[in-house]
């Protein structure tokens, strides 16, 4: 996929579809060369983190891109899924609170995701 924002909204999309909670994505281009595209949502069990994670995975995968690194899986509250230029973030809500990474990512640019996500009743 030639399109990073491409491959970030397909992404986003596939967490949305399964009812991924508070999905963020953070443009990280500029400040680190860890990524240039930061995605952070929730989910309510490790279930459902581990279901949202294998998601993206094979959604990413159908539409050419590899998952360079998984971190996270067994323990179901933080997967992380490294794509070299997004990263995926898929929380508990503890473990999403605790690690605050929109605070740490806070000089980032917040990208607005509304018209690719569900709105929230």
């Amino acid at each position: 996929m030639n399109n990073i924002f491409e491959a970030v909204k397909i992404a986003v999309k596939a967490l949305d579809s399964k009812k991924a909670e508070d999905i963020k994505v953070i443009k990280t281009a500029g400040l680190t060369d860890l990524a240039e595209y930061i995605i952070i949502c929730t989910g309510s069990s490790s279930t459902k983190i581990k279901t949202l994670a294998d998601l993206a995975e094979v959604t990413l995968a159908e539409n050419g891109e590899a998952v360079l690194h998984r971190e996270g899986y067994m323990e179901g509250n933080w997967v992380l899924l490294d794509y070299g230029a997004f990263i995926i973030n898929v929380f508990n809500s503890r473990t999403r609170e605790f690690y605050a990474l929109e605070q740490l990512w806070q000089n980032g640019e917040e990208i607005d995701i509304s018209d690719i996500v569900t709105p929230e009743e």
